[in-house]
């Protein structure tokens, strides 16, 4: 069984959220059933960006990193705190571990923005959101990220970052291929419709 790690910040967006589990989840039930999916966060429950809440599986602090096969990461509002947990160093310190152990990360829109303040996408190329004068861009490239600004989703070896909010299901369709395998992924595209 393939376990990914749905890493949630505090003004997470859900629909983002949502992607990663429909998708894992999709295919657990009717695909080639070798994905499940588990919600890690900071604290007991977590707000969404537009109030949604949500009661995370697991914390940081109770995971084993070494039972997951990759990460997922959506991106969330300012002005909801994302970034108060997307930029503290437990959740910084997961997308370490996960990088160090070579593992798949998949990130949509600012939820490339943690990934790049970690580190590990410095000198590498990436994406995140690409409205609003380019403002994020800008800051992923702060961080030694080579900033693909035209490119909808960027994948740079086992880590995959996305523009903004239009390609969540392409990133999550990504990431299970990454999984499983291409036609594994046509299969669970085709069942939900997306083909």
């Amino acid at each position: 069984m393939k376990k990914v790690c749905l890493l949630l910040a505090d003004g997470f967006e859900a629909v983002e959220a949502s992607v990663f589990t429909d998708v894992i989840g999709w295919n657990k039930s009717l695909g080639d059933g070798t994905t499940e999916l588990v919600t890690v966060g900071l604290h007991d429950q977590l707000q969404c960006t537009f109030n949604f809440r949500v009661i995370p599986e697991l914390q940081v602090s109770d995971m084993n990193i070494d039972e997951f096969d990759a990460l997922a990461i959506p991106g969330g509002f300012e002005e909801a705190g994302f970034y108060e947990d997307a930029y503290s160093e437990p959740f910084l310190g997961v997308i370490r571990e996960f990088e160090r152990q070579g593992k798949i990360i998949a990130s949509i829109c600012v939820g490339a923005l943690p990934v790049g303040k970690s580190g590990i996408l410095d000198g590498r190329e990436g994406t995140t959101y690409n409205l609003g004068e380019g403002r994020r861009q800008k800051q992923l490239a702060e961080f030694g990220v080579k900033v693909a600004p035209d490119q909808p989703i960027v994948v740079d070896g086992n880590i995959i970052t996305s523009y903004n909010p239009s390609t969540a299901f392409d990133v999550a369709f990504k990431l299970l291929e990454m999984l499983t395998t291409k036609e594994n992924c046509a299969h669970v595209k085709r069942l939900m419709g997306f083909v």
